[in-house]
């Protein structure tokens, strides 16, 4: 299905369908395998909700990109990619991807951190340094758990996974450097050291 005979069917594929349609490749998965999927392979850069896949289930059926199976189990449905599925995916994908939105909350608090007490913004610091230790550390727990013979296998989950590696190691370097001011004496996380994160 073309770009064009999805709009006249009323439904285009945006990225949160297109992410569905390529989980579906794989197998035919009920929407709470998708959603459980998708937080597990994407959910760190890219977040989906439970209304929202099922929203683009049913709109994705409806538009003959997905076919509904008979219910099983808790009443719970799966769904199989069909091949106007399969050549709407391949439309989505080729693509030119949009530009990356960073939303990083703490930053706003931080742009306006001369209103915050002292204390207080050294603790909202702290928490967010450990977040994102505790993050580093599960993807560094990943990369260890591949096999080193299945690693050319699958470079596009490895590059993703790199991403996340590095990603987090950057925004802790930041973290690290920030001023007194606003990491405060107790922002200081010791564990992160501790954790072997710089013994890799």
């Amino acid at each position: 299905m073309s770009v064009l005979e999805q709009r006249m069917s009323g439904y285009t594929v945006n990225a949160t369908g297109g992410s569905l349609l390529g989980f579906l490749h794989e197998r035919p998965m009920t929407g709470w395998d998708l959603v459980t999927v998708a937080q597990q392979r994407i959910g760190n850069f890219w977040s989906l909700t439970q209304s929202q896949v099922y929203r683009e289930l049913n709109a994705m059926a409806g538009a003959g990109l997905v076919e509904a199976g008979e219910r099983g189990s808790r009443d719970r449905q799966p769904f199989a990619i069909t091949d106007a599925g399969r050549a709407a995916f391949s439309d989505w994908v080729l693509q030119e991807p949009g530009k990356e939105t960073i939303r990083f909350p703490l930053l706003v608090t931080i742009m306006f951190g001369q209103h915050v007490p002292v204390e207080r913004l050294a603790e909202f610091v702290a928490h967010h340094e450990r977040s994102h230790a505790e993050r580093l550390a599960g993807y560094l727990a990943i990369q260890a758990s591949i096999p080193e013979s299945h690693r050319p296998l699958d470079p596009y989950s490895l590059a993703t996974l790199h991403f996340g590696i590095r990603y987090e190691e950057a925004v802790l370097e930041w973290f690290r450097e920030l001023p007194a001011t606003i990491r405060g004496d107790a922002a200081s996380i010791e564990s992160i050291e501790g954790a072997g994160l710089d013994d890799r």
